[in-house]
């Protein structure tokens, strides 16, 4: 898979259109199950024209009860782990697969700022989880810098791993 710290500094318009253009050679759909970006990925990724070609549907669900209701993410796993967790965001991702019938989509949970930090999960932390609804990817990120700052690297960083994993669809030929 190419390295995603490549595609990270790209400005987010080349990262959306490089998105589309993967999406139409793959034949694939793609959806966002978002809460700190709050509809970031979805607002970047349809900035391009044509994107309704791949993309029509996403899920802005802040709360915990949008998790639990929209996406089927189930009370007993925001319980025990927090909204801002490995388990949620894959619980997340396989949701929007489900509901939207994307072969590919991204989650993201974190803590944005000012507040809502603890040490355990300090202001910046977010995980962002890609996959579909038979295997997803997690991986936690520290992003530095205010809150907007934090939103355009989970945004900038959710599309850089969906683009990173149709390249790598491209070169083997196949579906992950």
């Amino acid at each position: 898979m190419p390295s995603v710290s490549s595609l990270k500094n790209l400005d987010l318009t080349l990262l959306a259109q490089r998105l589309g253009r993967l999406c139409q050679q793959l034949k694939v759909e793609v959806t966002a199950a978002e809460s700190c970006t709050g509809g970031g990925i979805a607002s970047a990724i349809t900035s391009t024209a044509g994107s309704s070609a791949y993309f029509t549907t996403g899920y802005v669900t802040y709360a915990n009860a949008a998790k639990t209701r929209l996406l089927g993410v189930p009370d007993a796993i925001l319980a025990e782990h927090g909204a801002v967790s490995e388990e949620v965001v894959k619980a997340m991702v396989q949701g929007a697969c489900r509901e939207s019938g994307a072969g590919l989509g991204v989650a993201v949970s974190g803590v944005a700022g000012p507040d809502g930090g603890s040490a355990e999960k300090p202001v910046g932390t977010v995980w962002i989880a890609w996959g579909d609804t038979a295997k997803q990817q997690a991986e936690c990120f520290l992003f530095p810098g205010d809150r907007q700052a934090v939103r355009e690297q989970a945004v900038r960083q959710a599309l850089a791993g969906l683009v990173a994993r149709l390249d790598a669809q491209v070169k083997t030929g196949k579906q992950e």
